[in-house]
């Protein structure tokens, strides 16, 4: 890693809010997948962040389970790969009880407060 560019994502003082000082993307972990490139950490988010609103919004439509159930596997790998394991534990309840609408509602919540976070880190 750049000591005279360090990635953006791994400071501690990037400004979060939300849930005390938990942020909702693990910045060490997504620093480590990455190699501490910044540039491919803010490439990754961008994608994820258009990735999970798609998946999000196809899981609130009339799908089948089946059609559900892999919409959440596909978001609980994604979220898993950047460090957002709270948005992946939400799709793993998904994917377990495909037919109940309250795992969607809270999974839906925790896709805006990931891109929110995601936003505020590209500006």
């Amino acid at each position: 890693m750049d000591s005279k560019n360090p990635p953006i994502f791994a400071s501690p003082d990037t400004p979060c809010e939300l849930r005390g000082d938990k942020r909702p993307v693990d910045l060490v972990f997504l620093s480590r997948q990455t190699g501490g490139n910044r540039a491919l950490e803010e490439e990754v988010l961008s994608l994820f962040s258009r990735q999970a609103a798609s998946l999000g919004k196809d899981l609130t439509g009339h799908r089948s389970c089946a059609a559900r159930k892999r919409n959440a596997h596909t978001l609980k790998g994604a979220a898993r790969a950047i460090g957002a394991f709270g948005l992946a534990e939400c799709a793993s309840r998904i994917e377990t009880a495909p037919d109940d609408p309250a795992p969607v509602t809270e999974l839906l919540r925790e896709v805006e407060t990931v891109r929110d976070y995601i936003a505020s880190l590209l500006r």
